[in-house]
């Protein structure tokens, strides 16, 4: 099966920490794609989307630390769509566990158009800010968050 999302340099702020830990995101929602695609059930589906909820606050923690280690000017407008976004995603969990939002191919449109357009219009912000103030565009192997959630 193909990937619902596939992975451009479109999508990359040119930071390959970052954009690991974005291709993870990307592979998450593809995973539950296949899972709702081959009708897996819902607790293979929940399950991932957990872990998709884990991953991005996890993620959201290190692009805020890498904001104020920087010092990135526009980080409390990014902390808060974060937060937003978060809590979003925990609203859409908690729909789908209790059962008044069933999980479905709309579900799945929604996830590819939050992580594309944040990644597009809210992370490309950050990109030419965090290069400019030494960030490594390169790293020579993946690091362990990376490696440990499988990209």
């Amino acid at each position: 099966m193909s990937n619902f999302i596939v992975w451009s340099d479109e999508l990359s702020v040119g930071i390959e920490e970052i954009d690991g830990q974005h291709k993870v995101l990307i592979q998450l929602i593809n995973q539950m794609h296949n899972a709702i695609h081959e009708q897996h059930g819902s607790d293979v589906v929940l399950k991932i989307l957990s872990d998709l909820a884990d991953y991005t606050k996890i993620h959201f923690a290190v692009e805020e630390s890498l904001m104020r280690i920087l010092g990135f000017p526009g980080y409390e407008e990014h902390k808060e769509i974060h937060e937003e976004l978060f809590q979003h995603v925990v609203e859409l969990q908690e729909k789908v566990t209790s059962g008044k939002t069933a999980i479905s191919f709309e579900l799945l449109h929604f996830l590819k158009a939050w992580l594309s357009q944040h990644i597009m219009n809210e992370d490309m912000q950050y990109s030419g800010f965090f290069l400019a103030s030494g960030a490594k565009p390169k790293l020579k192997k993946k690091s362990w968050l990376t490696r440990l959630w499988g990209s």
